[in-house]
């Protein structure tokens, strides 16, 4: 996982799924798949670094 930029913070789920324009519940779903871009626990929340999102994203439209 890479370091956010020192402008950019650490996304929440809400977040995610609206950048990815799925819903919150495919979310939970891939992580319990192991699939979807990689997420950190904080506490009970989990937190995603978005250049990890956007890499992962990436990824997907190359396989497609």
């Amino acid at each position: 996982m890479t370091a956010p930029t020192p402008t950019e913070t650490m996304w929440e789920i809400d977040q995610v799924a609206d950048y990815l324009r799925v819903p919150k519940g495919t979310l939970y779903t891939w992580r319990k798949r192991h699939y979807g871009p990689p997420a950190s626990r904080v506490g009970r929340y989990l937190r995603y670094d978005p250049e990890d999102v956007r890499q992962w994203f990436r990824a997907q439209r190359q396989v497609a």
